[in-house]
């Protein structure tokens, strides 16, 4: 089943959750398993809240409410960036349930090359070296996808968007997941996705930009203070008018490292 088939959002919701597996490099709980309702099954995640371990830096709220929090604003803005996700009981207590996606295996979309293997078009991010002491660089295709999704982090507040983190579904869209760490008031965007720095949003990004503005004035707000704290999303709202205002991908900060340890 497709993350974007019609029946997702209520299975999601009312479904049966048999958990069968576990991600062990996870550091929080994060397990997996089959939802079904009425004879239709899918493959899901579930991190129940009861798994997180504290974060001094987030201690407000939960990681699981984070990950709703992202899924709204990505379906508010027509960015389609993250799977289907919602916050429900399930056999550990309260967590987040999001719907598997199948990936492409063949279709990479950020990786670590030797200089002279880079593919054609494809925008280079960090230079390095291998195990070996050998040259490489961290890069990432130049798609509408991973623009739109370098603007999501940027609204969003990414503070852990490794290259793992991006998946090419076997449906053909591209899809960002792990979003526990997202919503901050404070500036901590750490991403692979920083190929596009000081250009210009396309005019299809920019679109999606001002539609979450319209849904922030039209409830949205409200909804999201049901997983975020107040100031959360008022830093939000501050983050998609400063973006409208100077409609460019950013530069890092320069407080704290600009991409996530490890970067995939």
């Amino acid at each position: 089943m497709h993350p974007q088939d019609p029946v997702v959002p209520e299975l999601l919701r009312h479904g049966r959750i048999e958990v069968t597996g576990r991600l062990v490099d996870a550091s929080n709980a994060t397990l997996f398993g089959e939802i079904s309702l009425d004879g239709v099954a899918a493959g899901c995640v579930y991190k129940p809240v009861r798994g997180e371990r504290p974060l001094w830096d987030f201690p407000d709220g939960t990681l699981a409410g984070r990950e709703v929090a992202t899924y709204l604003v990505s379906e508010a803005g027509g960015f389609g960036v993250v799977p289907p996700t919602v916050h429900r009981d399930g056999p550990f207590g309260p967590g987040m349930v999001q719907v598997w996606v199948d990936t492409a295996d063949e279709r990479e979309l950020v990786d670590v090359r030797p200089p002279k293997d880079v593919p054609p078009g494809w925008l280079g991010v960090l230079r390095a070296r291998g195990t070996g002491g050998e040259p490489a660089v961290l890069v990432h295709a130049d798609t509408l996808e991973l623009r739109v999704m370098a603007a999501f982090d940027v609204l969003v507040n990414n503070a852990d968007r490794k290259g793992g983190h991006v998946l090419a579904g076997a449906d053909g869209r591209v899809y960002g997941v792990d979003h526990g760490l997202c919503l901050h008031v404070e500036d901590k965007l750490r991403t692979v996705l920083w190929g596009w720095v000081g250009t210009r949003l396309s005019d299809e990004v920019l679109e999606r930009v001002r539609r979450l503005r319209g849904a922030l004035d039209c409830g949205l707000a409200e909804t999201l203070g049901q997983h975020i704290t107040r100031a959360e999303v008022r830093a939000l709202e501050a983050r998609v008018d400063a973006l409208l205002a100077d409609p460019c991908y950013p530069r890092p900060s320069g407080y704290g490292p600009a991409i996530p340890w490890p970067a995939f």
